[in-house]
């Protein structure tokens, strides 16, 4: 598969995802951990089918010493003993949120109240942009048919 456009040529898109990219140092960095910010991209990427974003994501995660066991279990998380409580309650958020247009009325009370078990309101609101952020970068991606395999960690700053 041919990529449609080479997105990191294009200077509008660079400028959107700088954009993205402060959003993200402003709500998500202080308030949620590394670790749970690449299960929610990888778990998002997987579910919106984008090569690119789950390259780039596993690869961080690695890199910061996630363990292969873990990556490799992010998609049936549910049926996986590693992750913790907390873990578990983010990536099926995670899910709720990519799957918006499946729900009839958007992400479930259960759901929500179990995230709410673990993190704060701050921590909520860093997870629910987390969210909207790689779904917005999947959707790029997912688009313009940027594909995985070439991304090298640390590659964006």
């Amino acid at each position: 598969m041919e990529p449609r456009m080479n997105l990191m040529s294009q200077p509008k898109a660079l400028k959107a995802m700088g954009h993205l990219a402060a959003v993200h140092k402003e709500v998500v960095d202080a308030a949620l951990s590394a670790t749970t910010a690449e299960l929610v991209n990888i778990r998002a990427s997987q579910i919106n089918g984008c090569g690119f974003c789950t390259d780039m994501h596993t690869k961080e995660a690695t890199a910061r010493g996630e363990t292969d066991v873990r990556l490799h279990l992010v998609a049936v998380w549910r049926d996986a003993t590693v992750f913790t409580e907390a873990e578990r309650a983010a990536l099926e958020l995670t899910e709720e949120a990519t799957r918006i247009a499946d729900a009839a009325g958007g992400v479930p009370d259960e759901v929500w109240a179990n995230a709410a078990k673990h993190y704060d309101e701050q921590q909520l609101l860093a997870l629910v942009t987390q969210i909207a952020l790689i779904n917005a970068y999947n959707r790029l991606n997912v688009a313009t048919r940027n594909t995985g395999g070439n991304y090298t960690a640390g590659q964006f700053g």
